[in-house]
């Protein structure tokens, strides 16, 4: 875990708001077209859902994805033609227990 990429991963507002959506996939994506191609949110969510929510182009948010997952934050796997991104609860427990500890 690096402090500083997780700080700058998190410094801006879009990309926290992706982390908020991650966090509890079900209350802002329809995971019923998951479960038709046998997949559910632990997986994670398709890149194309999170760029559909957020109304911004789909290279902004790879990059911001990008960032994420370079910060430790996230992790993605891909299925297909598809990539999905989920959480990395272990390195975010290790950040806040960094921030409690250490600062």
């Amino acid at each position: 875990m690096e402090p500083s990429l997780i700080y700058k991963a998190l410094s801006n507002e879009t990309r926290r708001q992706i982390m908020l959506w991650l966090k509890k996939p079900e209350d802002y994506f329809d995971e019923a077209k998951y479960l038709e191609h046998g997949i559910t949110f632990r997986i994670g969510v398709c890149v194309a859902d999170i760029q559909a929510k957020s109304g911004l182009a789909q290279s902004v948010i790879s990059s911001y994805l990008l960032t994420l997952q370079q910060a430790g934050l996230l992790q993605s796997e891909r299925i297909g033609k598809w990539t999905y991104y989920r959480r990395n609860d272990k390195t975010i427990q290790e950040f806040s227990d960094y921030v409690r500890n250490e600062l």
